[in-house]
């Protein structure tokens, strides 16, 4: 027997709860608002506090795009997405420029979002002061009086052991000259994209019960110091060997002669990029 479900599983009250928290996270930016995290039919910490965003957010009209690391095909994303479509029955799509709603999880997409767009990020950790700070009260302190110097400190620390700031992902982020705020573990390349985006950008941490927000056009920049500035990662001189694409994000990969080679993290951008250049090949041809 086929059972029925809500559109888009919810209740319709938790729905207006989740949204007048994402409201009130878009009229502070960076702030993290708290929220009734739901039960899912999925574990926390696999997404579901972007999963509940995506939820309380979509209409029959909307076109979904989910994504896990850069690829639509992971087991996380391809199961986000039949649980949103089996309860909403929603148009799903790869491509980003056709998406009007992207769930992700480690990745913004290579191609530039626009304003009819929403993204919203899964969040594992919501708290940039975690890491010094275990106190949940402690940490709302610091953020009030914008005591921000534990932050700092982490990035100091970093350039005395390592000689540079050596954070991988989830580098900090000073948002609208106010608060200091986790970007969800996106890599730093993908930093330089929350500053000034043209899309409203979503993070929610179910297991955290946050959610926060970049509202469209709203100044973003990643903290570093003078001497030691902000320096994404750097894949200029790389071309991807698929599709040939430059100056985008890459994961070095090994082939079965061990040598290494280069492809493009994002696989939806790599595969239009690659059929572009056969279009193109044909037409010369």
């Amino acid at each position: 027997m086929k059972i029925a479900y809500n559109y888009a599983f919810f209740d319709e009250g938790s729905k207006r709860e989740i949204r007048r928290a994402t409201l009130k996270a878009i009229a502070i930016p960076g702030y993290q608002v708290p929220f009734a995290s739901r039960e899912m039919p999925i574990a926390r910490g696999w997404g579901t506090g972007g999963l509940q965003l995506t939820l309380s957010l979509i209409g029959k009209s909307d076109v979904l795009k989910v994504i896990d690391q850069g690829s639509d095909e992971s087991v996380n994303a391809v199961s986000i997405k039949r649980l949103i479509q089996a309860t909403t029955d929603v148009a799903i799509t790869d491509e980003t420029k056709e998406a009007t709603l992207l769930q992700s999880r480690h990745r913004i997409p290579e191609v530039p979002l626009q304003e009819n767009q929403i993204l919203v990020l899964q969040v594992p950790i919501p708290e940039p002061l975690r890491w010094i700070e275990a106190s949940e009260y402690a940490t709302k302190r610091l953020h009030a009086d914008r005591e921000y110097s534990g932050a700092w400190l982490m990035l100091f620390e970093q350039i005395m052991k390592h000689g540079h700031i050596s954070t991988g992902a989830d580098h900090p982020v000073e948002i609208n000259d106010r608060y200091v705020m986790a970007p969800s573990p996106i890599p730093r390349f993908d930093n330089p994209k929350l500053h000034m985006s043209k899309a409203l950008i979503l993070l929610g941490a179910g297991r955290e019960k946050k959610i926060y927000a970049v509202p469209p056009y709203t100044k973003v920049v990643s903290l570093a110091f003078e001497d030691y500035p902000f320096e994404p990662e750097d894949f200029s001189d790389k071309v991807c060997r698929l599709c040939g694409s430059k100056g985008v994000y890459m994961d070095e990969l090994v082939d079965e002669a061990g040598i290494a080679y280069y492809q493009c993290n994002d696989a939806s951008y790599c595969l239009q990029a690659l059929n572009q250049s056969d279009k193109q090949t044909e037409v010369m041809g």
